[in-house]
């Protein structure tokens, strides 16, 4: 990659990583569904404006199908099984759930793109589950049936996003960033509306919760997904998955940093294998499996 491409993925890194602390605050107040609610409908009406202005509606209206796909399976589904996540689950732990999106973008890569499975990556697999196995055992967490689903919530979630980057990639290249971001989150907004009157939250939110919504909408969403649909188009949909090696780390420290949360020696073992399986897996040069 390019060093602008490299420092646009460290960006969107940290502009992730914020994610799960803003979600970790808000989500237990607001409930999963009106925070991602929030999150992508306030960030389609801030783009939207913009949109028109540059004369781009047709793209959306050119591209409708496969953005409402986008949104269904890239915005509104691992966005809310992450908030449900983020309830029960420290901000980094649930972003060290998110760091096996490369791993399963390999499996469907083989599946989907007919990609070989090589050596390396059954290594990579191996190394990578081993990993989140061990998070599973980190004793900082009650091992509660609430626990374990959150867990489950957390992976459903990162496959979710590495079925919808290769989807992007062959449906959406040559469409302009801020198309696909507009496009996919009002999309996404529209298709969570008929759940809003059954999950109406049952707390006032507080000055933190509404500042965390609203960075989540602006910074994590907004800005986040224009980076990362650049990338897509810029470096292809695998190397643009290798963002989830960085998010924990930014996830981590904005949770020791802000919220004081735990970083312990199991945590950082665990987030140690899921980062060194991901990047095996992804390893360009390997022995194909015979």
């Amino acid at each position: 990659m390019k060093i602008s491409d490299t420092l646009e993925l460290l960006l969107l890194a940290a502009l992730w990583g914020g994610s799960f602390l803003f979600m970790r605050i808000a989500a237990p107040v607001l409930g999963p569904v009106w925070l991602i609610e929030f999150r992508v409908l306030l960030a389609g009406l801030i783009l939207l404006p913009v949109l028109m202005r540059l004369d781009l509606l047709q793209e959306i209206r050119r591209n409708i199908i496969p953005l409402i796909v986008v949104g269904w399976m890239n915005s509104a589904i691992p966005f809310l099984l992450l908030a449900f996540a983020s309830v029960s689950l420290p901000a980094g732990f649930t972003s060290i759930l998110n760091a096996t999106v490369p791993l399963f973008g390999t499996i469907i890569a083989s599946v989907w793109l007919k990609e070989k499975l090589t050596t390396t990556r059954i290594i990579g697999f191996v190394l990578g589950f081993t990993g989140v196995v061990i998070l599973v055992g980190w004793k900082a967490v009650v091992g509660t049936p609430t626990f374990f689903i959150a867990i489950l919530a957390g992976l459903c979630a990162a496959l979710m996003y590495a079925i919808s980057a290769p989807y992007i990639k062959q449906n959406l290249t040559g469409v302009p960033s801020l198309v696909v971001t507009t496009g996919s989150q009002l999309s996404a907004a529209f298709l969570l509306l008929p759940v809003l009157p059954f999950t109406i939250p049952q707390q006032t939110p507080s000055m933190a919760v509404i500042i965390s919504v609203i960075a989540l909408a602006l910074l994590s969403t907004v800005f986040a997904y224009f980076l990362y649909f650049r990338l897509i188009q810029n470096v292809g949909s695998t190397k643009a998955l290798t963002v989830a090696y960085l998010i924990p780390l930014f996830a981590m420290l904005w949770g020791a940093i802000v919220l004081q949360e735990a970083v312990t020696m199991t945590m950082i073992l665990g987030c140690g294998l899921v980062l060194l399986g991901t990047a095996i897996a992804n390893m360009t040069k390997s022995f194909t499996l015979k």
